[in-house]
C-alpha cells in the first residue's frame, strides 16, 4: 500500500511529471487522430478508385489456342455461364476500344488548338466503351454516375432510363447522329454540352488480311456522367454496344464481362478462382495463365497498396512521438531517483525490499502512462469525430483554408475510428513507458541503503 501512496505523492509533488503526461497524451491523441483520418482517406479513395468498376472483371484473350480454337466473339455464352453461379447478382458485357476525339465544322479550329497543345493534347485519346444499358445499370454504378450532381459544369442526360435517346431540341444539319455519353471532366476540357457533335477516329486491324483500316464516325453528346474517378471521367465515352461494334466493323462483340457479387468481401476471391476454372473448362476463356478473371482490387492493386503504405509509414513516424514521450518519463524518473536517494535509503532501512522500491517508481510511470494515454485517447477520438467542424473553425479563425475541398472528390475530411487501433495504441503507450521506466526503477531498487543515507 505504501508504494501506491508514495508514488502518488511523488507524482503530485513534482510538476515535471506533467511534461511526461502531456507528451504521452499528445503522442497517443495524434496517432489516433492521424490514423483515423488516413483510414477515412483510404476508404474514400477506394470508392473513387473503383469508380464504376464491378466486383469481378473477366477479360478473355481472343487468340487461337494450340488446337486452333478461339474464344467465342459473342458474349452470350460467357454471360450465361457466369450468371448461373448463385453468388452472382448480375453480369454485363462491354466492348472497349481506343480512339481519338475530334471536332469538325465550326469547332474544327478549337479542336486544332487543343490537339496541338503539348499539355492538353493527350486528352484527345479516349477510351470507347460499348454497353447494354439495362445490364450495365444492374452490374455497375453507371446509373449513379449519370444521376450524380454536376461538379465541373457537365449536363446530364434528359432521361436516365434511356440515356442514348437523342437529346431534346437536337436538330442535326443532316442525318440523325447516334448518341454517346461523355465523362464530365472530358466534356469540360472540350467544352462539350448536351447536343454537341463530336467525331471519333480509330484504327481497326483485320486479323485475316493484316490490313489496318481507319474508321471515323460522328456522334451527338446525349449527356455527361461523373463516376468519381478522375482518370475515367477524363477519357471515357459510352456508346451502345451494338453501335460501337458496327462502328469498328469487327467480329469481336465484347472485350470484357463485368460481374457483381452478392457478398464480395466473403466470396469475391473464391468466386474469381472458381470462375477461372469453370470458364476455362468450357472454353470461354483461353486459360493461358494471364489472369483473365480478376477482382477490381487486382486492377487497382498498386494504387491501393501505395495508400496503405502511406498509412503504415505515418503510423510508424507518429509512434516515434510516443517513444519520445516515454523517453521523457525515463529522464524524469532518472532525476527523481537521484534526488530521492535519501528517501530510498530510509525506506530500505525500514524494511522495504529492492522489489518494493522498484515497483514504487514503476507505479509512478504507470500513473503517468494511465493519465496520459487515457487523455490522449479521449482527445484523439473526439478530434477524429469532430475533425470537420474543427477544421472549419480553425480556417475561419486563422483566415487560411486548411483543407481545400476542391482538390478531392469528397467535400469533407473523412475519419474512421477503429476501436481496435485505439486499444492497441493505448496499450502500446503503456508498454513503451514501462519499458523505459524499468531502467531507473531497477537502479533505485539496487541502491545500497548505507550509500543512499550517506548521500545526504
Amino acid at each position: 500500500m505504501y508504494r501506491f501512496f508514495l508514488s502518488w505523492r511523488y507524482l503530485a509533488a513534482r510538476r515535471t511529471n506533467i511534461i511526461g503526461i502531456v507528451g504521452i497524451a499528445v503522442g497517443v491523441g495524434a496517432l489516433i487522430l492521424i490514423l483515423s483520418i488516413m483510414t477515412g482517406f483510404l476508404l474514400e479513395t477506394k470508392k473513387s478508385l473503383r469508380g464504376t468498376l464491378s466486383d469481378l472483371i473477366i477479360e478473355p484473350l481472343h487468340l487461337e489456342n494450340r488446337q486452333g480454337v478461339t474464344v467465342p466473339y459473342d458474349p452470350a455464352p460467357l454471360v450465361a455461364a457466369v450468371r448461373a453461379d448463385p453468388r452472382v447478382v448480375a453480369a454485363c458485357a462491354q466492348l472497349t476500344w481506343y480512339g481519338i476525339l475530334g471536332q469538325s465544322g465550326a469547332d474544327a479550329a478549337i479542336a486544332n488548338v487543343r490537339m496541338a497543345d503539348a499539355q492538353s493534347g493527350k486528352l484527345s485519346g479516349v477510351k470507347l466503351v460499348g454497353i447494354d444499358v439495362a445490364d450495365e445499370f444492374a452490374t455497375t454504378g453507371l446509373r449513379a454516375a449519370l444521376e450524380a450532381k454536376p461538379r465541373f459544369g457537365g449536363t446530364r442526360v434528359h432521361d436516365v432510363e434511356h440515356p442514348f435517346a437523342p437529346p431534346p431540341g437536337y436538330e442535326p444539319s443532316g442525318r440523325l447522329l447516334p448518341s454517346c455519353l461523355v465523362g464530365e471532366q472530358l466534356s469540360d476540357n472540350w467544352n462539350l454540352r448536351r447536343g454537341s457533335e463530336i467525331e471519333i477516329v480509330t484504327g481497326v486491324p483485320d486479323p485475316k488480311s493484316g490490313n489496318f483500316a481507319v474508321n471515323n464516325r460522328r456522334y451527338v453528346v446525349a449527356g455527361t456522367f461523373r463516376s468519381g474517378e478522375n482518370e475515367m471521367d477524363l477519357e471515357q465515352i459510352y456508346f451502345e454496344r451494338t453501335e460501337l461494334a458496327d462502328f469498328l466493323s469487327s467480329p469481336r462483340q465484347f472485350s470484357q464481362v463485368l460481374v457483381r457479387v452478392a457478398d464480395y468481401e466473403k466470396d469475391g476471391r473464391a468466386l474469381r478462382d472458381d470462375l477461372s476454372s469453370k470458364l476455362g473448362g468450357l472454353g470461354l476463356i483461353s486459360r493461358r495463365g494471364a489472369g483473365e478473371v480478376r477482382t477490381w482490387e487486382d486492377f487497382r492493386r498498386s494504387l491501393l497498396g501505395a495508400i496503405e503504405n502511406e498509412r503504415v509509414l505515418m503510423a510508424i513516424m507518429l509512434s516515434l512521438v510516443v517513444v519520445v514521450a516515454a523517453f521523457t518519463i525515463f529522464a524524469i524518473l532518472s532525476m527523481m531517483v537521484t534526488e530521492k536517494r535519501r528517501d530510498i535509503g530510509i525506506l530500505s532501512a525500514l524494511g522495504a525490499t529492492p522489489e518494493g522500491v522498484t515497483s514504487l517508481f514503476l507505479w509512478i510511470a504507470f500513473l503517468d502512462a494511465l493519465i496520459g494515454a487515457l487523455a490522449g485517447a479521449v482527445l484523439g477520438v473526439l478530434g477524429a469525430i469532430y475533425i470537420d467542424a474543427i477544421e472549419q473553425w480553425l480556417s475561419k479563425v486563422l483566415g487560411v483554408q486548411i483543407f481545400n475541398r476542391n482538390v478531392y472528390l469528397f467535400d469533407h475530411i473523412p475519419a474512421v475510428v477503429n476501436p481496435l487501433w485505439v486499444v492497441v495504441i493505448v496499450l502500446g503507450a503503456f508498454v513503451c513507458t514501462l519499458l523505459f521506466a524499468a531502467i531507473p526503477a531497477w537502479r533505485a531498487g539496487r541502491l545500497d541503503p548505507l550509500e543512499a543515507l550517506r548521500y545526504e
